[in-house]
């Protein structure tokens, strides 16, 4: 059996930022219990709900040399669905009201995650084939394994694989403090290694020193070897694109599945989709103060509120659509101030068309994935994005840009072969988004059968991670053999 070390700085259920933790703590559960032995290994934050650190149980302790300081580490564990997870517990690192703090905090933060992942292993009992690092916050772990680690028996012969989440976020600091920090030898920050632009980068190590990288897309494996999408590393990406993969993101179709979701007023199957989704509109208006009007248009989004999502396109387009348009809104965000602001205007202004919730729960989330007609993501880049998914997966029709997973996954509408699964545009422009709800919002008031259609075939999307755990598996056994 292949024993697999998930490492990542967040995970369902147990803490949550955004769309990492959907991954590293669905993905697990999808593969092959005979042949993969798959744990999980996150930092044990202050900010923890207590259930979940009320069933943490103490494993063992020690000290970790990081550079010249030496720090306490604990190791908790828990099981949850079948996978056992450990925690990393120093109450000085991983103290706050949440997971991240200033960039020079979490530098050396996950400086030390990373170590004491390392060395946790023996005590652990589990010396994995393959430890699978996600994100620049445990890029040192590649690092310090082939530098420090290489030469002790116990870690002979474990292979890494690298996970880009989102190339824009790389864990860049000033290269003296970090080599202060790690205690990692000078000459590894170079240009070659681990230095980008005159700083360290541990996204840039992860990706050097790691056997395999992986990314969340096809697409967005090809992006980012270019200099348009490669965020300064396009020239590392392609000198490894030999040990580059784009594996698609899954859903956790058992948690997102409207015939049997909790969270959303009436569940409903592909068969009786039309009449759930009325149901569920007509309950989500009465509960946000909107008209009830089962005919309108109603558009939803769930998303944070950056650049990278489109919300500057949103905000050259939003006062002509409401004014000219019969729609409605619902805005499920948090993030950028100033959108938010533009978000509260608008909503004032348009009462009877805009709703805004700006701090995410997972129930009312789930009430916009099943009750609107479509999910609007307009992003500039999107490494995968989930949201369509989970979208289609209701019944929702998806409007989006064609760029990373978006492309690969949103099959955009054709009216003369009735194929599709949603609307989609491709230049990065205010009005060709316009453009693209005004089709939209035409076929959905003109041509039903049309948008029963792209309903239907949304819904029949297989986007398990079961798909993705497969292709996964292939790259573990490319990589090792069974020790």
């Amino acid at each position: 059996m292949k024993k697999i070390l998930f490492a990542a700085s967040e995970a369902v259920p147990f803490i949550k930022t955004g769309g990492l933790a959907d991954v590293t703590g669905s993905l697990p559960l999808y593969f092959d219990r005979e042949k993969y032995d798959v744990r999980v290994i996150l930092p044990k934050y202050a900010c923890m709900d207590e259930k979940w650190k009320g069933q943490l149980h103490f494993l063992c302790h020690f000290y970790v040399n990081l550079g010249w300081r030496k720090q306490y580490v604990g190791i908790l564990t828990t099981e949850w669905n079948g996978i056992t997870y450990y925690f990393v517990d120093n109450e000085y690192y991983f103290a706050g009201e949440k997971p991240y703090n200033n960039i020079y905090e979490d530098i050396e933060k996950f400086a030390y995650f990373s170590k004491a992942v390392l060395e946790a292993l023996p005590y652990m009992d589990y010396c994995p084939n393959i430890i699978h690092c996600h994100d620049w916050q445990t890029g040192l772990i590649p690092v310090f394994l082939k530098t420090l680690f290489g030469d002790e028996h116990y870690y002979t012969g474990i292979k890494t694989v690298f996970s880009i989440h989102n190339l824009k976020f790389q864990g860049r600091w000033i290269l003296n403090a970090v080599m202060d920090i790690t205690g990692l030898p000078r000459q590894i920050f170079t240009s070659d290694k681990l230095e980008a632009y005159g700083e360290a980068n541990y996204l840039k190590g992860g990706c050097v020193y790691a056997n395999a990288i992986t990314t969340v897309s096809r697409t967005y494996a090809f992006e980012i070897t270019t200099k348009e999408g490669g965020e300064g590393l396009d020239g590392l990406m392609r000198a490894r694109s030999n040990s580059l993969f784009g594996i698609l993101n899954g859903i956790d179709d058992r948690f997102y599945n409207p015939s049997t979701d909790e969270f959303i007023f009436k569940n409903y199957t592909t068969e009786d989709a039309v009449v759930g989704k009325e149901k569920n509109k007509a309950a989500l208006q009465k509960e946000l103060g909107l008209p009830a009007d089962q005919d309108i248009f109603l558009v939803g989004m769930v998303s944070r509120m950056t650049d990278q999502k489109g919300f500057d396109l949103i905000r050259e387009i939003l006062n002509e659509l409401l004014m000219d348009g019969r729609l409605q809104m619902v805005f499920v965000c948090s993030g950028e101030e100033r959108y938010e602001e533009m978000l509260r205007f608008f909503a004032k202004k348009y009462p009877d068309k805009v709703k805004t919730r700006f701090t995410y729960s997972e129930e009312i989330a789930h009430k916009v994935y099943a009750s609107c007609d479509a999910f609007l993501m307009p992003s500039l880049f999107e490494p995968c994005g989930l949201s369509q998914l989970i979208s289609m997966r209701y019944g929702t029709v998806p409007i989006v840009r064609e760029t990373g997973g978006l492309r690969d996954t949103v099959e955009p509408y054709n009216e003369y072969e009735q194929t599709g699964t949603g609307f989609s545009f491709t230049n990065y422009q205010a009005h060709e988004l316009l453009n693209t709800i005004w089709y939209a919002m035409k076929v959905f008031y003109d041509d039903k059968k049309a948008w029963n259609g792209l309903m239907s075939r949304g819904m029949e999307q297989n986007f398990s991670w079961k798909v993705s755990a497969g292709e996964y598996e292939e790259l573990y056994d490319s990589l090792t053999d069974i020790r």
